[in-house]
């Protein structure tokens, strides 16, 4: 039986495991450093929104598309897993455009004003010039999810479980380690690295274009009637804003930051005001027209994305004689391309067995 050993309990190691597990026959050990229900600024799926807002172009948008009919179906067929449907409104605002055109916003596709998304969502429409807040050149509508990340995690380890995969915590400091990992007690077949932001770190990965990208966060009380995100902001290049409430009373996210190199792990207080009025300006009905002060704080975050210039890494090497299928890099959007990247770590990994023992 192939033994595999999948390194990293973020949304991408969970959802690998679990589709891995799907397969007969497969043994598979999850060794991770964080486990959900941990909170550490090393480890980024607790702290996301999460939802379903398209972020690449239109060549590199088969995980988002894949994933996105899963997500959809987990939001109306199995309430449990913590995802609900939500509208969501896209601002382009005037004062962006030219930078949008020549492609300078970080989101690169979904602030397109022809996005190839539009045929993705099937309610998807264009709003009209009397729906655009002041200041907004165009803007879009479509039905998307918001994930509830503190129930969809477990949902996931208790997924996985029921499909026979073991959890254990390590602390690798370099990925051979983890080919002798394995609970079975035999050495892995295959080794999955799922490490995110710590791949720049990871012995044997050490990728130096992996970098962080800081993501300030408020969670409030307040429930937001749709999501809402728009380009740009008049405070900071690399501040954005968007608001979104989670499913089965998770609270309302609102954003935050988007800060390449960053690595700080404390709310900056002044950013987290800027973060809030932003918002209430976009959407005064969430405090009855009360502004700052009819928020109900839950808590401040902060999140490090795992970018990686170059984009996602999704491919196998053989590391000290032990092959590695690495699925690492995705920056803001690893929720909304889980289920096609891990569908493709799946093919690597068949491949990898398929190949004759040497």
């Amino acid at each position: 039986m192939p033994n595999i050993v999948v390194v990293g309990a973020g949304v991408s190691g969970l959802t690998c495991a679990y589709l891995l597990s799907k397969q007969k026959g497969n043994v598979i050990t999850v060794v991770a450093k964080h486990m959900p229900g941990d909170y550490d600024i090393e480890y980024a799926s607790p702290i996301a929104g999460a939802n379903v807002l398209p972020m690449s172009n239109q060549k590199n948008s088969s995980w988002e598309r894949r994933t996105w009919q899963e997500l959809k179906r987990l939001a109306v067929e199995v309430p449990e897993a913590g995802i609900h449907l939500q509208k969501s409104q896209v601002y382009r605002r005037e004062k962006d455009l030219d930078k949008l055109r020549k492609g300078g916003y970080s989101f690169d596709g979904l602030f397109l004003e022809n996005p190839w998304y539009k045929d993705l969502f099937d309610d998807f429409r264009e709003l009209s010039k009397d729906e655009l807040p002041e200041g907004m050149a165009s803007g879009s509508e479509f039905g998307s999810v918001c994930i509830n990340v503190m129930l969809y995690m477990p949902w996931l380890v208790g997924q996985c479980r029921k499909n026979g995969v073991v959890f254990r915590r390590g602390n690798l400091k370099h990925i051979s380690e983890a080919s002798s990992m394995s609970h079975s007690g035999g050495k892995a077949d295959v080794v999955v690295n799922t490490t995110g932001l710590m791949s720049c770190k990871l012995g044997g990965v050490m990728d130096s274009n992996v970098i962080p990208i800081r993501g300030q966060v408020v969670v409030v009380r307040n429930e937001a009637p749709y999501m809402l995100t728009k380009s740009g902001t008049d405070d900071a290049d690399d501040e954005v804003c968007y608001t979104m409430t989670r499913a089965s009373g998770g609270g309302t996210i609102l954003g935050g930051t988007y800060q390449k190199g960053q690595w700080e792990s404390q709310p900056d207080p002044n950013i987290a005001m800027r973060i809030m009025r932003r918002v209430v300006e976009m959407m005064p009905e969430m405090t009855n027209g009360q502004g700052v002060k009819g928020l109900d704080i839950v808590r401040h975050g902060v999140g490090l994305r795992p970018y990686r210039n170059g984009g996602v890494r999704i491919e196998k090497e053989k590391i000290d004689g032990t092959w590695v299928v690495h699925n690492y890099g995705h920056a803001g959007w690893g929720y909304q391309g889980s289920y096609g990247c891990a569908e493709d770590v799946v093919g690597l990994v068949d491949e990898v067995l398929s190949r004759p023992k040497l």
